[in-house]
């Protein structure tokens, strides 16, 4: 006769169904991969923050739990993350409106064209980042003509009163470097975006129409609110990997323009000071998980519900 704790657990144990394992034997080549490649070098990376700054790759490096190397890695790089931050976001904020306007073309307007659109978007990834990245000192070379009709329209006397070009020039100025991480991240922009327009019910925006809502405000109360989750993750795509760029910046940029990513590489591959890059890549890390924290909580997809 079953008992009350057999009809609780589901019945005798020699009839209670076995627990099925396949989902945690799915999950365990992941769970490894990120062990080996994300946990294990995190530590790492965290350990040589730590490091004792009087050590040397010759004479070796001992974890001494020296905390310091994180005030004194923010103080002397406060330029540097702040620069990185700034050019990120306002290559985010670029990309976002350019991919708006591309990814809603796509979604709605392209028709048959539809696939190829979306080919042409990511076919940059089909070129190496490095020689993309290379393009754009000839495009924005002193002697081209992209620097030619900025001049003309008065385009670079705008940029300098932003602080964002250097006399008449284009290369070698934050410009460059912000164009540079445009148009490098902007399919990481367009596609989430494309993912959320797509799944908008057209009849949706037609019935706002049918309620008298200008095109304006029925995308700003229907279509917008619907492609959030695209924005949200778009934005992230793009804000997260342009903080620690660092190529746009050494081959766009000059002095002036330094990036956090260009000071952490040099660290490690040039100075051989593991304590202040290790310390400076923690401090990098722990500023975006906040900010992107934050974000999330403030514009993400639980708030839209």
């Amino acid at each position: 006769m079953a008992t009350v704790d057999d009809v609780a657990t589901g019945g005798p144990p020699e009839h209670r169904p076995r627990r099925n394992l396949t989902g945690y034997w799915l999950i365990l080549p992941g769970a490894l991969w990120l062990l080996l490649f994300f946990v294990i070098p995190f530590y790492s990376l965290l350990a040589a923050s730590l490091f004792d700054p009087d050590g040397s790759v010759l004479t070796g490096y001992d974890v001494t739990f020296h905390v310091q190397n994180f005030g004194n890695a923010f103080w002397d790089y406060k330029e540097q993350i702040g620069r990185s931050l700034l050019y990120a976001a306002l290559a985010t904020a670029t990309c976002l409106v350019l991919g708006y306007v591309l990814a809603y073309a796509i979604a709605f307007k392209a028709g048959r064209w539809k696939n190829l659109m979306l080919v042409l978007v990511i076919a940059p990834f089909f070129t190496s980042f490095l020689l993309r990245t290379l393009s754009w000192k000839l495009i924005l070379a002193d002697d081209g003509w992209v620097v030619d009709v900025a001049q003309a329209i008065h385009l670079t006397d705008a940029l300098q009163l932003v602080n964002l070009a250097d006399g008449d020039r284009l290369l070698a100025t934050p410009f460059a470097v912000i164009a540079g991480l445009t148009y490098n991240f902007l399919p990481f922009m367009v596609l989430p975006l494309y993912a959320s327009l797509e799944k908008v019910d057209v009849r949706l925006i037609e019935a706002a129409g049918d309620l008298y809502a200008s095109p304006a405000r029925g995308f700003l109360k229907v279509t917008l609110p619907l492609s959030m989750p695209g924005v949200v993750a778009g934005t992230l795509l793009t804000f997260i990997p342009a903080t620690g760029d660092y190529v746009n910046d050494q081959l766009l940029g000059n002095t002036n323009t330094r990036m956090v990513g260009a000071s952490i590489q040099s660290l490690f591959t040039k100075e051989n000071d593991y304590a202040t890059a290790g310390a400076l890549s923690v401090i990098l890390m722990v500023i975006i998980v906040a900010a992107v924290m934050v974000y999330v909580r403030k514009a993400g997809t639980e708030e839209l519900v």
